[in-house]
């Protein structure tokens, strides 16, 4: 094998071979590109001669990444993002920051723990621009795994991320909890058992993740079934706009949910599910990272720590 193929490699060539990924047409991503589709198809069985393998198969209706394809088009995303990431930086820096910290939260902790750490970086780090983005966990470690993102906040998981890559810490464990508008009619009830709530429709998040997968198992545990007419929802303030405009029953995190209702906008059912859930914090396993991500990982830490998250 060439050892010298990535010469054949220039940023307008990564944009060509992901618009490949995407499109899996010469003809049309040569449009997309202004280039030529001969140009192109040049291009891409010279760069598979300097490698020595397949990186698309050509068939009647376009083409198809192989296997060996695949992991250089995550390459070239990959190094896109942190491109694009690049230009971010400078720009942040152009406008006299004092450079960018950029933290993805999942529901769980995008109303309370991710919020808070926030705070705690913007006060250790002044100068610093903090992004910050709510998300699944899937899409939030793919981001931290492609430089887009430098830390996650958010439920544990096991099977979305390669452990060789990214670090984990988990930072709390927490039950779940049912909740209510302040105001809502069960409230008034001399007793609330499980036939109480069912009777109501309820919001759930979506399936797979992380607290959906532990309400299903307190529930199951419980021997309750789910009311078959749920509200599915990964918006935090969707699912607490909806509860406090109906009678629905919502499910959320007790970190949250504490916080919310200190701040009088949800009440907490008494029915206790056994289900518990842990939220942790990721990053790369880089060699090398800024010193102002290892001192935004202290904050949140310390946040935690503290007993304020």
């Amino acid at each position: 094998m060439a050892t010298d193929w990535t010469d054949r490699i220039r940023l307008r060539n990564l944009k060509f071979l992901l618009s490949l990924a995407q499109t899996r047409n010469l003809s049309h991503s040569a449009v997309l590109l202004n280039t030529t589709q001969p140009g192109l198809s040049k291009w891409l069985k010279d760069l598979e001669g300097d490698i020595g393998l397949a990186l698309f198969e050509r068939h009647a209706r376009g083409l198809s990444p192989t296997p060996h394809g695949e992991v250089l088009i995550e390459h070239a995303r990959r190094i896109n993002a942190q491109l694009d990431r690049a230009v971010v930086d400078m720009n942040v820096l152009l406008e006299g920051g004092g450079g960018r910290i950029a933290i993805g939260a999942s529901g769980a902790a995008a109303s309370e723990a991710a919020p808070r750490a926030v705070l705690a970086i913007a006060e250790r780090l002044p100068e610093m621009r903090i992004d910050l983005l709510e998300g699944t966990m899937d899409r939030l470690l793919s981001l931290l795994s492609q430089g887009d993102l430098d830390i996650v906040i958010g439920r544990s998981v096991s099977n979305h991320f390669d452990e060789s890559s990214i670090n984990s810490e988990v930072l709390y464990i927490e039950p779940i909890d049912l909740v209510a508008r302040p105001d809502h009619p069960l409230f008034s009830k001399p007793g609330i058992g499980w036939s109480d709530v069912q009777a109501y429709r309820w919001i759930v998040w979506p399936r797979r993740t992380p607290i959906r997968n532990a309400l299903e198992a307190a529930l199951a545990a419980a021997g309750i079934p789910l009311p078959a007419n749920y509200i599915e929802s990964n918006s935090v303030i969707a699912n607490i706009t909806l509860i406090n405009n109906s009678d629905v029953i919502g499910t959320a995190s007790h970190r949250a949910t504490v916080m919310l209702v200190e701040m009088k906008l949800l009440r907490i059912l008494p029915l206790q599910l056994d289900g518990y859930g842990s939220v942790s914090m990721y990053w790369r396993n880089d060699e090398l990272y800024p010193k102002s991500v290892e001192q935004a990982l202290e904050c949140v830490r310390q946040v935690v720590k503290d007993g304020t998250a």
